[in-house]
């Protein structure tokens, strides 16, 4: 396990953990129950007594990484810097984490149900991230189409290198997600947020 030894976790702990490993390397549809058991250390048995079957066990591992996002989120303070403390919360989330990278990966380019119910939540997150934001900065981050499209902006900013990781890489020249990378892309981020590529909105609509 990634963060704790084995044993300092309950059974059903273990099994989610081990899911969450093996679902970021291999996929839901190519990693058995079984498979999890074994890395978990425990019977196969203990999987449908936890969890009920293979999907409840999928969704026990997206409610966990999604606790986890909500709880680094739910910690930032409300304030002039909530836009540098947000990027650095996302830099750490969706890039420190090689699992939960992987994960995420694999699980929002499935095509499922499952993975549209998982961008769906995410996207809710978004979308309070981004009022948050707009009542730090102002309102006009929520006006019209603008506010429509903001949350789906964002998260494709945050999650687009992690699911182009292997096309971004070869033309960098460092590794897309070492720290020090991480922290200049967040700051490229959070210019592009509140500034835009070309001024204020008013030079954009050739005010």
């Amino acid at each position: 396990m990634r963060t704790v030894a084995k044993n300092d976790l309950t059974g059903r702990a273990r099994l989610r953990e081990a899911a969450l490993e093996l679902f970021a390397e291999r996929g839901f549809e190519a990693t058995s129950t079984r498979a999890v058991a074994a890395a978990a250390g425990l019977s196969p048995a203990l999987v449908t007594k936890h969890f009920g079957s293979k999907e409840g066990l999928r969704a026990a591992v997206d409610t966990h990484v999604l606790d986890r996002i909500g709880r680094e989120l739910r910690g930032l303070e409300p304030g002039a810097e909530l836009m540098a403390s947000l990027g650095e919360v996302s830099a750490r989330v969706f890039g420190a984490d090689p699992v939960l990278r992987g994960y995420l990966r694999q699980v929002l380019l499935e095509d499922s149900e499952a993975s549209a119910a998982l961008f769906e939540r995410l996207l809710s997150g978004a979308r309070v991230e981004v009022e948050r934001l707009a009542a730090v900065h102002g309102s006009d981050a929520m006006a019209a189409d603008v506010g429509e499209w903001a949350p789906f902006q964002m998260l494709c900013l945050i999650l687009g290198p992690l699911l182009l990781e292997r096309v971004m890489q070869p033309n960098l020249n460092e590794p897309m997600f070492a720290p020090e990378v991480l922290a200049r892309r967040s700051a490229a981020n959070q210019t592009l947020l509140m500034r835009g590529f070309f001024g204020s909105p008013e030079e954009a609509n050739g005010g």
